[in-house]
């Protein structure tokens, strides 16, 4: 457990790195029928909503990935699932096993997850800030 306490810093950096690129691809798959494809037909540009959802999905996905604006993009990639989720699946029925909304789901409290805890200290963003003293070297 002490393995685990010591390291929760790599494993939210682990997850962000996982979370941010499957949704990117995901996007990339739609946007440009690569990767497996799009599932269906490749919308067109500013097509409402599968391009607009294809498009932060690839770009929220590289900035979650990277940790630049994370919990921006992390917030705004959590809502575009829930959307997804309860526009598109939850109608056809109650749970997601039976709707076919689990990837809906998973990256809507993912991407909430991030959202909540920050991008952690191997963010692109952390290692990109000026460095602060530490408090016992400003005096």
């Amino acid at each position: 457990m002490d393995l685990l306490n010591k390291n929760q810093g790599l494993f939210l950096a682990l997850y962000r790195l996982v979370i941010g690129l499957l949704f990117a691809c995901h996007g990339a798959a739609t946007l440009f029928d690569v990767l497996g494809g799009p599932q269906g037909q490749v919308p067109g540009i500013g097509e409402w909503p599968q391009w607009w959802a294809a498009v932060i999905q690839l770009l929220g996905g590289v900035l979650v990935l990277l940790g630049l604006a994370a919990r921006a993009a992390a917030v705004i990639c959590s809502g575009t699932m829930a959307y997804a989720y309860f526009v598109v699946h939850q109608p056809q029925a109650l749970f997601p096993i039976e709707n076919g909304g689990e990837k809906a789901a998973l990256f809507c409290w993912g991407f909430l997850l991030v959202a909540v805890l920050g991008p952690g200290r191997w963010a692109l963003s952390t290692l990109l800030a000026p460095s602060r003293p530490l408090a016992h070297e400003r005096r």
